[in-house]
């Protein structure tokens, strides 16, 4: 009977204090975890008693009071959205152009027709996204073409768009735009020419030399002057036989020199491809942590509101409101650090993919990515198969070991053939004297030999025989170091794919707890700290998930770059 009157006087004091405080919604909504949806509620599933309140009073109380705009007074409304805070540029199809010196022109090859097919932006980061289907033609995405160029004015490097991009998209972009693969890309390339130089050592060589020499001599006895000009040439090759063997050692190490920069290559590129995937789940996390705040939020105002009422009726405590206004403060601060994180981590993948400086990049939802398919140890073996790191330390003993037998070398006997051609011809001539032309030819073989350099030749090639030794030990610690990676990685991929069960079971089960909460809390038999409670460890539970898949993911991605391996062995 006590129950029932408190009920009474509760919905009897809402439907009074509605026609005078018409912001305060009461009827809840329902909960939902779909990630493509931003805002979560809770739902009433509690029947209204019929002799406690007309069924038409209701009705028409719970739509007038959801449907009202915040009270001015409300510190929710007072506080603007960061798409109000930022100004958003409508971008045309075909986005950015990065060759034009305008940071708000857009590329010619856009379609009329999907002109106003716009993406949405996720990330809620308040600048206009671009057409969604430019993810297929990612040429406006391209760095400027002269490396050297650098903007000089403020709206050069102003954010005017957003592009919505997939893990595959980011990886193919990052390939394709970063400087440190093209860099090391060049290296190869240097390294090869390296390579041809030290291959022509097989081929003679071959040497023109001329002079042309004018001579004045006078007889100071009859004061009459000679003068005379002469011309001088040569041609001459030479072949050098290799017996030596510093120039098979020396083409033996440019070949070296080019394996290292290959595997080089190959390195650099399996690590941007894991430094992208990172930078992609650093910005999915940082997404999903200002939705999961801002349904914290809603919750937190929407309880405000609720207990606020309260007050006013006289069933509820200043406390209580103070209470509810600590939230929201809290929720506010939470989704601010979260805003700041996504901005900084949308700025890094955007540095990583080396796209224009106008154009803001964001991910799609957070997805598992796929599962392992091999055991612990057949994974180490992999590992070892195919991780550069340990080929390059035998790369590099082969190297050293050439390097030491170009030095050696220096010591040896050294013999090689020649050929000679001169020509001489007296142009002008003293009066008197003829001119005349001769020319020889001559052909012969030349021995080098250093008998004696003070033992600097010995010390060098003992210089090389430690970095031989060194890079065994290294060949060692790095393949130590590779199975500790492989272990690393495949003990966290576990425990978070154990961690997404438990998780995804501890949601629902705050879900239905933050439901009844609410339910007790509406009746008149629960607290105002259950609600706060259960709708902080919804907040936790959900967050735990995001967590647990991206660190599933992410775990992933350190296993595949651990045994070096990008075939899809994980699709």
């Amino acid at each position: 009977m006590r129950d029932s009157y408190c009920r009474r006087l509760i919905l009897l004091g809402l439907g009074t204090a509605a026609l005078s405080w018409p912001t305060l919604p009461v009827a809840a909504q329902a909960i939902s975890l779909d990630p493509s949806t931003a805002d979560r509620s809770i739902a009433s599933s509690a029947p209204e008693p019929p002799d406690l309140q007309p069924e038409e009073q209701s009705a028409t109380l719970a739509q007038d009071v959801a449907t009202e705009d915040p009270s001015p007074s409300d510190p929710a409304a007072a506080t603007p959205t960061e798409s109000e805070e930022r100004e958003t540029l409508p971008l045309q199809e075909g986005g950015i152009d990065p060759t034009s010196d305008d940071p708000g022109s857009v590329a010619p090859d856009g379609d009329p027709e999907t002109e106003a097919e716009v993406a949405p932006d996720p990330t809620g980061s308040g600048t206009t996204a671009f057409p969604a289907r430019t993810e297929a033609d990612l040429d406006y995405l391209n760095p400027h073409p002269n490396p050297l160029q650098l903007q000089t004015r403020p709206a050069e490097v102003e954010i005017v768009g957003t592009q919505p991009i997939s893990l595959e998209t980011a990886i193919e972009l990052a390939y394709r735009n970063s400087e440190e693969l093209r860099i090391a890309q060049l290296q190869l390339e240097r390294s090869y020419e390296g390579l041809r130089a030290e291959q022509a050592l097989r081929l003679p060589t071959a040497d023109l030399n001329a002079t042309l020499e004018v001579t004045d001599q006078t007889n100071f006895g009859l004061g009459l002057g000679n003068t005379a000009t002469r011309l001088n040439s040569g041609i001459r090759t030479d072949y050098d036989l290799g017996v030596s063997g510093e120039r098979a050692a020396r083409i033996r190490a440019a070949e070296e020199q080019v394996r290292l920069a290959m595997l080089q290559v190959e390195r650099t590129q399996v690590e941007l491809r894991l430094n992208t995937i990172t930078d992609y789940y650093a910005v999915q996390e940082a997404s999903e942590q200002i939705r999961i705040n801002q349904a914290f939020l809603q919750e937190a105002e929407d309880n405000l509101r609720i207990t606020q009422l309260r007050e006013q009726v006289g069933v509820g405590t200043r406390f209580d409101v103070l209470r509810a206004e600590v939230q929201v403060a809290n929720a506010r601060q939470n989704i601010t650090q979260a805003q700041s994180q996504r901005d900084i981590a949308q700025r890094q993948l955007a540095r990583r993919l080396n796209v224009p400086p106008s154009i803001n990049l964001t991910t799609l939802g957070v997805e598992i990515q796929g599962t392992w398919p091999l055991s612990l140890e057949e994974s180490i073996v992999l590992a070892y198969q195919n991780r550069g790191e340990l080929e390059q330390f035998l790369v590099e003993r082969e190297f050293n070991e050439a390097q030491r037998q170009v030095t050696l070398a220096r010591t040896r006997p050294n013999v090689g053939l020649f050929a000679q051609y001169n020509f001489q011809a007296l142009l002008i001539t003293p009066e008197g004297v003829p001119t005349s032309t001769n020319d020889g030819f001559s052909l012969g073989a030349q021995l080098a030999w250093r008998l004696y350099d003070g033992g600097g030749t010995q010390a060098r090639a003992a210089q090389s025989e430690l970095d031989i030794r060194i890079d065994e030990f290294e060949f060692e610690n790095i393949r130590n170091t590779i199975r500790g990676q492989v272990e690393e990685a495949y003990y966290t991929l576990q425990a978070n794919q154990a961690n997404i069960n438990t998780a995804t079971i501890a949601v629902n089960q705050a879900q239905q707890a933050l439901r009844l909460a609410n339910l007790r809390f509406e009746a008149g038999v629960g607290t105002q700290t259950d609600v706060l409670s259960a709708t902080s460890e919804l907040t936790q539970a959900e967050g735990n998930l995001v967590r647990a898949q991206l660190e599933y993911n992410r775990a992933l991605a350190r296993l595949e770059r651990a045994v070096s391996n990008l075939s899809p062995l994980t699709r």
